[in-house]
């Protein structure tokens, strides 16, 4: 994912976290709010492991975001990884960005 799409401060993540809406599933939760453009940060706390197998998910959840792109509205977005999605691969947790991402309604309407 290119760098001008991420998030970086604290700030950012602090106020998706308040002002946001949020759903999760077993391996991840996604927090949104709207904004002029797209933005997107990944949260890996150190219960997940290790500093290889944190940055393992971190990869494989900023390329599952990356193919979403061109579909998604336009906002602050932040993925949490929890637990269970060290021992995920990819497309699991490919599956669990995309089921989130349709259960907020995220994805832009399709024009007829």
């Amino acid at each position: 994912m290119e760098k001008q799409y991420r998030l970086r401060k604290n700030g950012q993540f602090r106020y998706v976290y308040k002002k946001g809406k949020g759903s999760g599933c077993r391996e991840i939760s996604l927090g949104y709010v709207k904004g002029s453009r797209l933005l997107a940060g990944f949260a890996v706390s150190k219960k997940i492991g290790n500093a290889v197998t944190r940055n393992k998910v971190k990869r494989r959840l900023r390329e599952a975001f990356r193919l979403e792109l061109p579909g998604l509205k336009k906002g602050m977005y932040v993925v949490t990884a929890r637990e269970p999605s060290a021992q995920a691969d990819y497309h699991r947790l490919a599956g669990a960005l995309k089921y989130l991402l349709k259960k907020q309604g995220l994805y832009q309407e399709e024009k007829k």
